[in-house]
């Protein structure tokens, strides 16, 4: 724990959840300076004006970083006063596996990187296993890996959050 804030803090939920203004206003309570790391690239409008609106949503305040793939090395960019919001890791794990990166690797990477930062971080991701079954073996293994990180994730958590219809309940530690 870093004072009285966790160090690592895990937001799930759903897709339009609210996960990530709650993730957002966790942050601010920190009183260190937020980072914003984004993975998501701007591929099409509609990711576009996602963006914009997330980016409406924040002040200036904030520090942007756009990291779609390179998240492990990105945490060595954060000053000692600062805090890291990582949105989110769904959208890594998507670039990782259309990159064709070794998920695995990436993940204890991203694990050793994380437990060695002396910054608070707190990371998002979708909770995709509470649907329906994907019907392709890409879809598949899609959720399955993203079932693997989230748990891989709440491991290292001191706090884990799942957010619902805007709503957080609490799963593991305690929120400041």
């Amino acid at each position: 724990m870093s004072g009285k804030f966790p160090k690592i803090s895990l937001i799930l939920g759903g897709a339009s959840s609210g996960k990530s203004a709650f993730a957002e206003q966790h942050v601010l309570k920190s009183g260190r300076k937020p980072v914003y790391m984004a993975t998501c690239t701007a591929d099409d409008g509609e990711m576009q004006a996602r963006i914009r609106r997330h980016r409406e949503r924040r002040d200036g305040r904030w520090r942007e970083l756009e990291v779609p793939l390179e998240l492990a090395s990105a945490l060595g960019w954060i000053a000692a006063d600062e805090i890291v919001l990582v949105d989110c890791m769904t959208l890594w794990l998507s670039n990782l596996m259309e990159a064709e990166r070794d998920i695995d690797e990436a993940l204890a990477l991203f694990l050793r990187q994380m437990q060695a930062c002396a910054q608070p971080i707190v990371l998002v991701s979708n909770e995709l296993g509470m649907g329906l079954v994907p019907e392709t073996s890409l879809g598949r293994r899609f959720r399955d890996q993203q079932g693997k990180i989230n748990q891989s994730l709440a491991k290292a958590a001191d706090v884990v959050t799942f957010v619902a219809a805007g709503l957080p309940l609490t799963l593991k530690g305690k929120l400041p």
